[in-house]
């Protein structure tokens, strides 16, 4: 069986990353700090440079190029990496998900307002889905800030309840790496930075399905 690597919120700072050996690399979005072409140029050229067979990424709330000028950012895209943005593709016999929505915070990319608006992306998630990946987490798992308060999607949530993946993958809050399982899904926040925009000393190790 296929084995996954998942990282996420790099922003940048990528080239410090000792990325584990798998068969599939998922980077569940914030690949840069501002989302300027020199930073997913750089992005790009390295994910692409890495042995792994199949490279899949996400954009997240900082990567304001796939938002602004989706085009010329997917014009940019190496040949046999794959960018999700609210779609599927079949790995390996797996179908993965991604999408780099996130509730509304500051009008950073990729924003919803919670509630219908961000209700709407979730209901397009395949029933059949084996492999979520979105940059932010679902509430009340692993969705936890410095400052003790849960930032994640509560539609998010009850769509997980409903199509039940087996990994959920996720980041975008730093300070709450790790991975929970509940029910029959097993949730990693891949984050590879801390709160402070440092890298961590290790990626969460391979997970096998």
């Amino acid at each position: 069986m296929p084995s996954i690597i998942a990282i996420s919120d790099t922003h940048g700072k990528h080239h410090g990353l000792q990325v584990p050996s798998g068969d599939i690399l998922i980077h569940a979005g914030d690949v840069s700090m501002g989302g300027t072409i020199e930073e997913i140029a750089g992005f790009l050229e390295w994910f692409d440079s890495l042995p792994h067979k199949h490279k899949i990424f996400i954009a997240g709330n900082h990567d304001f190029l796939f938002e602004q000028e989706s085009f010329l950012a997917q014009e940019m895209i190496p040949l046999g990496v794959h960018y999700l943005e609210n779609e599927s593709i079949i790995v390996e016999g797996l179908n993965i998900w991604g999408s780099p929505i996130t509730p509304y915070f500051h009008g950073m990319a990729f924003n919803a307002h919670r509630g219908e608006a961000i209700a709407e992306v979730w209901e397009k998630i395949p029933p059949d889905v084996d492999v979520l990946v979105t940059h932010g987490p679902p509430a009340d798992i692993l969705d936890m800030t410095f400052f003790n308060g849960r930032v994640g999607c509560v539609d998010l949530k009850e769509k997980l309840k409903e199509i039940k993946p087996r990994y959920h993958i996720f980041g975008h809050i730093h300070e709450d790496r790790g991975t929970e399982q509940v029910g029959d899904t097993i949730y990693i926040n891949a984050s590879v930075l801390n709160l402070r925009y440092q890298l961590h000393g290790e990626v969460i190790q391979p997970l096998e399905i």
